[in-house]
């Protein structure tokens, strides 16, 4: 076979190859379409400034031509890779894995790729290599899940030179962060409590150094403070089930024990079964509260009574916030709030009533 008799169908049509063989780059929709790099470019990225026949006429080059463009390309005219970075920790648990569907999802509608890492040692070190990492795939912008203090610290040593948004956690350098409001949950599970007669309420509080465990420890004591009710030392979990039934046989020893506020809904079922086999009814010897609303919790027996966190909320206000941010770095600077809180919201079920 001669190499006319190979090459000659393919170099005519050029469908899906040039006439190198490599795959149609840029160059090769260009000229197709009889137009220039530039204006193709300003095609991909959706430029108001194209007229509409030259439009077509790109598309229908690329579509020819079995041209998919590269994050690079569509970065010519915008001078960005529309790409961005989450860096997460402890994303198995309901919260952190919520909240990141909520950012893929919102991303996907904002015209974004979106490139996770997600983390599970506590060193600096790792976090340090996560941002380098994002930071050289060329991160329009960054958000982090940082539920612990040490996230914080070491998110601040990582000098990122991407806009950058962090959930739970304040860099103390002004950086925008984005929360649920813990501290009015933990207040409203406590004053339910208090409200239905109950003399005190216990706590099983999340791990020592994770922000939204200790706002809501704090939060619940400040509560108990102001209505003169007596305080107990809490007891501290881990988030899980298993730690939940744990503390509450150490919790259903005690016959004083009426009300539990739980700081997730994970270890507030642990605590239903405890007292189920402790013999301690649930709510008539014992009320009990959790906290996220966990779509399992209305399906606990009883139904659970709990703190609604909206977690999509926060990570489409968390995408937000990082476009906003993006679009000042090419421009005149928007203010961005340091702070912005989720509200949270109590949902009575069946695991609550009145003590006596």
């Amino acid at each position: 076979m001669t190499p006319g008799a190979a090459d000659g169908p393919a170099t005519k049509g050029r469908s899906r190859r040039n006439f190198a063989g490599a795959r149609p780059v840029m160059d090769d929709v260009a000229k197709l379409a009889g137009v220039s790099k530039q204006t193709v470019s300003r095609v991909l990225n959706d430029h108001p400034a194209v007229r509409a026949e030259t439009r077509e006429a790109v598309q229908a080059a690329m579509r020819t031509l079995g041209y998919r463009p590269s994050r690079s390309a569509r970065s010519l005219a915008s001078g960005r890779t529309r790409m961005l970075g989450v860096i997460s920790f402890d994303a198995a648990r309901y919260g952190p894995a919520s909240t990141l569907t909520a950012i893929n999802t919102a991303a996907q509608e904002a015209g974004y790729l979106v490139s996770s890492i997600a983390l599970d040692t506590a060193d600096k070190d790792t976090v340090v290599r996560a941002a380098d990492r994002l930071s050289a795939e060329g991160a329009d912008g960054v958000i982090a899940i940082a539920p612990q203090l040490w996230v914080a610290r070491a998110l601040a040593e990582a000098h990122l030179d991407t806009p950058l948004v962090v959930m739970d956690n304040d860099l103390g350098d002004g950086t925008p962060m984005v929360t649920s409001d813990a501290r009015t949950g933990a207040r409203k599970a406590t004053e339910h409590l208090l409200g239905l007669g109950h003399p005190t309420v216990r706590h099983v509080a999340g791990p020592t150094g994770w922000t939204s465990a200790d706002r809501r420890a704090d939060s619940w004591r400040d509560t108990l403070k102001a209505a003169g009710a007596e305080i107990h030392a809490p007891l501290i979990g881990d988030w899980s089930a298993d730690s939940g039934y744990d503390l509450g046989r150490e919790l259903a020893k005690d016959p004083s024990v009426t009300a539990i506020f739980v700081s997730n809904d994970q270890m507030a079922l642990g605590v239903l079964r405890a007292l189920h086999e402790a013999g301690r009814g649930v709510p008539e010897d014992v009320s009990v509260v959790g906290y996220d609303d966990i779509p399992e919790a209305a399906h606990f027996l009883p139904p659970l009574t709990t703190i609604r966190t909206d977690f999509t909320d926060i990570g489409t206000i968390s995408l937000r916030i990082l476009l906003d941010r993006i679009d000042a770095s090419s421009g005149p600077r928007t203010p961005v709030p340091p702070l912005t809180l989720i509200p949270v919201e109590l949902r009575v079920r069946d695991s609550t009533r009145g003590a006596g």
